[in-house]
């Protein structure tokens, strides 16, 4: 596979719902035509992001299928697929439609707190059954376990398909042992936005991101020059998206994310507990950054 098409800027899409918690089909088309119309490289379904804990099977199926027939072959799109019961994850890979999609991020299991052997077990076992390339997902402020580096560089020596890792430790030093340490063509992608930036400069492939998709055009300019070293324009970007960053995770993802959203009439800040909804402080201090970036 041409591993190029997920280098650049991806975004974790949210799910969007109605005032009554439904699944708004409406909403979430337009939020995929507005990464598009704005310059994202490819899309992440059914992530965090997404609230894919609190989606049922019914519901999943449904944003699989809007956002494949509404992308239509214009992005590449990749699949949120993770849970910690090992056999379990084998049996809901068997049985899932992937038709549209092009590779599938994983997260390492959580809760159980597995030891190093027994992450690389997991992610063998899932490599051995998927057709499909897999990206890992690193995340050990939800998961309460790290994945380190020699686990990450094991797997993608022992399994071609094992393409690449999002990587959201927000550990420098972590990130730059992975580009260091995999196979050259190995993807190491920033989960974190605050360093998806300087993770590129050090030879990260790009990132899949929260902000991004509240604000494709300045994110993506941002990572395309970083990409090609234009790094004092890179930064400038970075500089003015700081704020926006710490303000969207100031009370939970995605609550910050949904009111950038209500605030450029994209779609309801609505999502479901044990979330809640960001508060109007939050709210007007988006709107306040929103404005700075006109």
């Amino acid at each position: 596979m041409d591993l190029n098409q997920f280098k650049g800027t991806g975004v974790a899409l949210v799910t969007p719902f109605t005032k009554d918690k439904k699944v708004d089909v409406e909403a979430l088309k337009k939020l995929i035509n507005y990464q598009i119309d704005n310059g994202i490289d490819y899309i992440v379904a059914l992530g965090t992001t997404a609230e894919s804990a609190t989606l049922s099977m019914e519901e999943k199926e449904l944003v699989k299928k809007i956002i494949r027939e509404e992308n239509n072959g214009r992005l590449p799109l990749m699949l949120g697929v993770g849970i910690n019961n090992t056999a379990e994850l084998i049996k809901t890979y068997q049985r899932e439609n992937f038709d549209g999609f092009d590779a599938i991020l994983s997260v390492s299991p959580f809760y159980n707190k597995p030891t190093q052997e027994g992450i690389y077990q997991h992610f063998a076992a899932l490599a051995k059954a998927s057709d499909l390339p897999i990206i890992l997902y690193n995340v050990p402020g939800r998961t309460g376990s790290n994945m380190q580096p020699e686990t990450v560089v094991r797997l993608a020596e022992d399994f071609d398909n094992i393409i690449g890792i999002k990587e959201a430790a927000g550990d420098m030093n972590q990130a730059m042992t992975l580009i260091r340490d995999t196979p050259k063509d190995f993807l190491v992608i920033s989960g974190d936005d605050m360093i998806a930036l300087p993770m590129v400069l050090a030879g990260g492939a790009g990132v899949i991101s929260v902000m991004a998709e509240g604000f494709p055009k300045e994110f993506s300019k941002m990572m395309n020059f970083g990409l090609s070293r234009k790094v004092d324009e890179a930064f400038a970007l970075q500089y003015k998206l700081m704020k926006g960053i710490d303000l969207i995770f100031e009370e939970g993802n995605p609550a910050g994310i949904k009111a950038v959203f209500e605030a450029k009439s994209l779609c309801e800040a609505d999502v479901r507990l044990p979330l809640v909804e960001a508060t109007a402080g939050l709210k007007s201090k988006l709107s306040d950054f929103i404005n700075t970036l006109k």
